[in-house]
């Protein structure tokens, strides 16, 4: 096959034409519209007893263990040929390596401590969705099988709407393995004042994963719900941000500093920055996958021109209502607004695990002290999701009954951001004593 803008460009240096801009050869075997898939925003590594395979920005180094597998995904949107290399370098000796994906395998012999391109020739792509790209060592003679930087695809079913994270421009890489964030946005009926919200969450048996984030009430100053943050630790935490706009708590004035009013039993609290700075509060407590549990919040503005966030959790037992803390925000005078719910997950090492959580039994309670339902939702998601740095993302309504969101993993059928779902309304109004409450 004839490279037109190559032939072109010949013609023009002949016939004594204007010098042209001629794009990157594409490395032998590969059609021009090949693509660089890096390791470092699109990899993760599985260990066996000890631990190698380090994937960094620079893509896979300390690859030593032979039980250490090392999967890279691509989401194609077309099918068709595609042709596969492999740009890695072996630091001192011989290695043997098998590539895995498509259904077929190729082992190839390397070796040389400069980056080279490796041709495993083409492959093709039977369905649309996410490919799992496999690598493998199985035999070296030096420290380490390879340091891999990024695989090259190209061919017919490789196009702009083929989906992995490009480049770590902004940080994309530690993003791009933490997944996507989606969320669950509740309107409010016009012209109500939201003074109280409730929610109730349940994830899944097999959901629990390690790094996952189930906000439950989200609002426009903060965010609360439960998290799994190690494999003996798990916590509901609420957090209220400052208004001063800062990543580093220590930047916010004195007279915008959140400040505690006062907590439940139990309740840690501190200041928190890197996603927003402000007031921070969390109780450990070991809930259980497959349970459902409740949560309260309370906002609305108070003296001094500051307005006060108080939070509510409900064991799954219904022991009662605990407090876990309130917050008073400065330069603000609000009830709540913009109420929604979100899954995420901040580890980047488990971003190759699908999570899940269901939402059920949605209420507002208005500042006139009448309860209203909300049984609408909208369907969005962070910039990950938005620029389809990945598209593992779903969520919706679940057996007519409950909204429902899920990430990562890797799936191949994802829903459109911003769609809109209504479930039927429950009319299950939530038995709670105001005046009691703690």
């Amino acid at each position: 096959m004839i490279n037109i803008t190559w032939t072109y460009a010949l013609c023009l240096l002949l016939l004594g034409g204007p010098s042209p801009v001629l794009p990157a050869k594409p490395p032998a075997g590969h059609a021009p519209n090949i693509l660089r898939v890096p390791l470092g925003g699109n990899s993760w590594a599985t260990h066996g007893s000890d631990a190698s395979a380090t994937i960094g920005n620079d893509g896979l180094t300390n690859w030593s263990n032979p039980a250490s597998t090392v999967t890279t995904y691509v989401r194609f949107d077309k099918t068709g040929p595609v042709t596969l290399s492999v740009k890695l370098r072996v630091p001192a000796g011989k290695s043997r390596i098998r590539v895995s994906a498509l259904g077929k395998q190729q082992e190839i012999d390397v070796q040389g401590a400069a980056e080279t391109d490796q041709l495993l020739g083409q492959w093709t792509v039977s369905k649309t969705g996410y490919v799992p790209i496999v690598l493998e060592g199985l035999s070296k003679t030096g420290a380490t099988y390879a340091e891999v930087v990024d695989f090259g695809i190209s061919g017919e079913a490789v196009d702009d709407r083929t989906v992995f994270v490009r480049s770590n421009e902004g940080g994309m890489f530690y993003w791009g393995r933490r997944g996507p964030s989606v969320h669950l946005r509740y309107p409010i009926p016009a012209g109500a004042e939201a003074e109280w919200f409730y929610n109730e969450i349940t994830v899944p048996k097999g959901n629990d994963v390690i790094g996952s984030y189930y906000m439950a009430a989200g609002f426009g100053e903060g965010y609360f719900g439960m998290q799994v943050n190690s494999p003996t630790e798990r916590r509901v935490l609420f957090s209220v941000w400052s208004p001063f706009k800062t990543d580093n708590p220590n930047q916010i004035p004195d007279d915008q500093k959140i400040i505690l009013a006062r907590k439940g039993a139990g309740v840690i609290t501190n200041e928190f920055g890197n996603e927003g700075s402000g007031g921070q509060s969390y109780l450990r407590y070991n809930w259980v996958a497959g349970q459902t549990y409740r949560f309260l919040l309370h906002g609305q503005p108070v003296d001094g021109g500051y307005s006060q966030f108080t939070a509510y959790f409900m064991p799954a037992n219904g022991t009662g209502w605990q407090l876990i803390a309130s917050f008073r925000r400065p330069k603000t005078t609000t009830y709540l607004t913009s109420l929604y719910s979100f899954l995420e997950n901040f580890t980047p090492q488990t971003g190759n695990v699908q999570r899940e959580a269901e939402f059920s039994n949605q209420w507002i309670r208005r500042r006139d002290g009448q309860w209203q339902e909300l049984t609408d939702t909208r369907f969005t998601g962070d910039n990950t999701a938005r620029k389809s740095f990945r598209m593992d993302y779903a969520g919706g309504l679940r057996n007519g009954q409950r909204f429902f969101l899920r990430n990562c993993g890797f799936f191949d059928t994802y829903t459109p951001l911003n769609t809109a779902f209504k479930r039927p309304a429950g009319n299950q109004l939530p038995a709670i004593r105001i005046d009691a409450l703690p």
